[in-house]
Order: C-alpha cells, then structure tokens, then sequence
C-alpha cells in the first residue's frame, strides 16, 4: 500500500558530507536550494544495497544485462517508445551526460542552443567542450512558460549543431505536450541540429492528466537526431550513487558519444547499478506514495508564495522544484534577503534569469511550512516598512 511510507519522518543529514546540508552548516538557515530530496531511499533500494555490500567485493562492475532489460521495458510501458538495449550507454551522472554530449556533436567553435531560465549545468557545458552557447528566452503566456519558436528559429546560425532540451524542465516545471515537441523537433530537423534532451525529471510528474513524451519517440525520424539522457537519481532519490544512462537510436551518432567519453568518462560504479535494478524494479509503492506526498507539498508552496507581496510561482506540472518570481518585489538580492530570513533557496542568475529564486520542496512538510513561514514573515517585515 502506498500510505506504509512517512515521509514526515525526520532525517538528520548532519555528519553525512550532504552538500545540501553542509553550505549552511553551524547557521539557522533551512537549506531548499540544491536539487536532492531529505527523505529516506526506497526500502527495496537501501536491502538490495546492504544486500551486495555483504558481499565485500567490489571490483570494476559491468552494466548487468538485467538493468538493460528493465530499461527497455520501462521505454515501452510507459511510453510506448521500442528501445533496444544496443542503443543504452550507462554514464556516471547525466552532467557527465551534457558535457559528452557537446564534445560529440559538431566541432570547436560551433553553437549550442538552448532555452532559459534552464538548469546551470546547460548554460556551461558548451564552454567546456569549446562551444559557442546561443539562449533563446522562454516565455510566460496563459500561466505557463512556453517555447517562443519564432525566437528559436531566428537565433539559428550556419553554425548551430545542438539543441539542449530539458523536459520535464528544471527549473520552471513544464511538461511539454506533444504539439511543443513537435515543433522543436520540426525546427531541429529541418536545420539538421542535434537534439540532446534531459529527461531526467520523467518520473516525478504532479499534474493530473500530464504525460510524459521522450521527445525521441515521437518517430523514427527524430530518434535519430536525439540524445536522450535519463536516471533514476531524482525519482528515487539517489544522486549521490552516480548512475545515468543515454539512449542513442542512431549508430553514428552513438560512436561518436562513445568516442567522446573515452578516456575521461569512468564506469558507473557497483552501487549505482545495484540502486537502479532496485528502484526501477521493486520500487513502484514507494513512488507511488512519494508522487502523492510531492504534489501536497507543491500545493502548499504555490497557495503560500502567491500570497507573498511581490512574489509568485506558476502551476508546478512535475519536479519538486518552485521557480519563484521575485522581480515585483523590488528585493536586489533576493537569495541573500531569504538567507537573512532562514531560508537558503538557489539564485536564478544561475538559470540565466535573474529576478528568480528556486525552492525545492522536496523535504518533510514540517520543514517546508517553517521555511514558507520565514519568507512571509520576511516578505511581511519588508512591506511595512517599505510603505512606511
């Protein structure tokens, strides 16, 4: 049954070398900024852990020909999409994923695309593969960020080799539906530009009625021009194990992402793989139960930052992440002014907008309403004395 799991349980990451804990360490400060969850990993995920490491070695580990197999069934159950197992390349981490991807597809000095506000990472990886990057902006229309197309096919150069895509999106929450990726893979097509799309998010969706689309299923045609990159990390919960995966349809295009790794790109370590055949495999009561438990907290975030003067946040479709907009509130330096008030959140100048915050809410509700607290309190405090 999905109500044996309580994510209300308290966990003390303390002494856990937790990044997310750790940059407030020894300060009153609520951290909801990085991208990882506080609640305990899927029982079946910490047995079939404890489980291997009973058997006290752990040499170089091979991708299990079962985990493949998991994979290509879960592209076809849930999404109707035939993967064969050929196409799969397991990685150490989807960043890794990025940054092979844009050594792989075209040359030095050619442009990379992408749509911002977007996770950091995309925003940098060109630049480490000595890529040009190109932004085109996402805009707000009907409650909802969207793709501006005419923007995107007008900021296309003789150059522009890639696409980075991320969807489910990070930070803003969309779940692009089937006309959106359409008409991004018809503007890609059209101009023989890679898609790299992160996929990453695929399995938190909050949004009743919501689908998630692999953009690479969309036909035989865009498969073949797709890199997609997947993990269970951020379902699960389980980023610190370091196990990622992409799947390339397209033969040339696969050889040319292996060559890309080889050399600097290690092997995914026992653990990860372990963690991923468990979670993938035993653990769908859990997700089932952390899904339910995500979109309360979502609930909860949306109803209280809208009620805060000056800030606000569009309908949440998958993630557990809230794209604040801070910009009517006339706040220079919001990460800084929610620090001062107790809670640390992720600066939007790292998403390429800045005027925004991100929240994750990905931690027991307790916690999160005594951090919505803090900011209205804050928020509250600035307005009487701003109108003062």
């Amino acid at each position: 049954m999905v109500d044996q799991y309580n994510f209300d349980t308290p966990v003390d990451r303390s002494g856990t070398y937790s990044m997310k804990w750790d940059k407030y360490k020894g300060k009153d400060i609520i951290p909801l900024w990085v991208a990882d969850m506080d609640f305990v990993s899927p029982p079946a995920v910490r047995d079939a852990l404890i489980k291997r490491i009973g058997h006290g070695v752990f040499g170089y580990t091979l991708p299990p020909q079962e985990l493949n197999e998991i994979i290509v069934s879960l592209m076809k159950n849930e999404y109707g999409w035939k993967v064969e197992k050929e196409w799969i390349v397991w990685l150490p981490g989807l960043v890794t994923g990025l940054n092979v991807v844009c050594r792989a597809v075209g040359e030095d000095g050619d442009d990379v695309m992408t749509a911002i506000p977007v996770y950091p990472p995309f925003l940098t990886a060109p630049a480490n593969s000595r890529r040009n990057l190109i932004k085109t902006d996402l805009v707000e229309s009907n409650g909802k960020w969207e793709f501006d197309f005419k923007s995107i096919e007008k900021a296309i150069t003789k150059r522009t080799r890639l696409f980075l895509l991320c969807n489910p999106h990070n930070p803003v929450g969309r779940v692009y539906n089937i006309d959106e990726l359409s008409s991004l893979a018809s503007i890609c097509s059209r101009h023989g530009i890679i898609i790299s799309s992160d996929e990453i998010h695929c399995g938190l969706l909050l949004e009743p009625g919501k689908c998630h689309i692999p953009i690479a299923s969309l036909s035989n045609e865009i498969a073949d021009l797709t890199i997609t990159l997947m993990a269970p990390s951020k379902t699960f919960n389980l980023p610190g194990l370091g196990c990622s995966f992409a799947i390339i349809s397209n033969p040339e295009l696969r050889k040319s992402f292996y060559a890309a790794m080889n050399g600097i790109v290690p092997r995914v370590n026992t653990m990860g793989y372990i963690a991923a055949i468990a979670a993938y495999r035993d653990s769908h009561d859990w997700h089932a139960a952390l899904l339910d438990y995500l979109r309360k907290n979502r609930d909860l975030v949306i109803s209280s930052i809208n009620k805060m003067p000056g800030l606000s946040s569009r309908q949440i479709e998958a993630t557990y992440l809230a794209w604040i907009d801070t910009r009517q509130s006339g706040i220079e330096d919001p990460v800084k002014f929610f620090e001062d008030a107790g809670v640390g959140l992720f600066e939007g100048k790292e998403f390429g907008t800045p005027g925004f915050v991100r929240l994750n809410f990905g931690c027991r509700r307790s916690l999160l309403k005594n951090a919505l607290e803090r900011m209205a309190i804050a928020i509250g405090r600035r307005s009487l004395i701003t109108k003062s």
